[in-house]
């Protein structure tokens, strides 16, 4: 029996061990601070069933965020597109493919209510040997390497996420100041809601 590469063995070790980590109770926690206002959202998705919106969902909850149904007054994850390219980074004398690049982009779209929406758009590079020798374990490896990508995506996901806390933040302080505002002068309702719409109605910054 051919003996499997040795990157192969990796990959499944390490998705033996998370899935072992899992399985007993163990997770690993996010490190990214996300904003309050982001606690409780909805993910929509290009596919409600694919394997990238799993395990972002999944990543969502280790991160302790609440997924709850869609509603006009809840924050919206948007999970846009998942697209996977590859290409020959270099080749045998026989002009056999020896080295590939696997590419994952990801875009997707955060919608805050009374503050605004940010698309980004995220991307995971990976490489590994080709072998047409071993082709079922090369196979095998380029299915797992593409479930880490993933992986990584989600992860980038929750950053990309916990980078728009300062925007939040001023969002809320306008509110409070508008607030404030109708109950001292109730004769400029009108002015304050079209300050709201200028003010906090923007595209949120990274």
């Amino acid at each position: 029996m051919r003996s499997l590469h040795p990157s192969l063995l990796r990959h499944i070790f390490l998705t033996l061990l998370t899935i072992s980590l899992t399985a007993c109770g163990f997770h690993l926690r996010g490190d990214y601070d996300v904003p309050e206002a982001l606690d409780k959202l909805s993910v929509t998705s290009y596919d409600q069933y694919s394997q990238f919106t799993r395990i972002v969902k999944n990543r969502l909850r280790l991160n302790e965020i609440e997924i709850v149904e869609p509603a006009e007054d809840i924050p919206n994850l948007h999970l846009v597109s998942e697209a996977i390219s590859s290409r020959t980074l270099s080749i045998y004398q026989n002009t056999i493919a020896a080295e590939k690049e696997l590419t994952l982009n990801a875009t997707f779209r955060v919608t805050v209510p009374d503050v605004g929406t940010k698309t980004f758009t995220t991307t995971v590079t990976r490489s590994y040997l080709d072998n047409p020798l071993t082709a079922l374990a090369k196979s095998m490896e380029s299915a797992m390497l593409i479930d880490e990508m993933r992986q990584l995506a989600s992860s980038q996901i929750i950053r990309l996420m916990a980078r728009l806390k300062p925007d939040l933040t001023l969002s809320k302080r306008s509110e409070r100041s508008r607030q404030h505002n109708m109950s001292e002068q109730s004769d400029s309702h009108s002015h304050v809601s079209t300050t709201e719409v200028s003010t906090d109605q923007h595209t949120i910054s990274q």
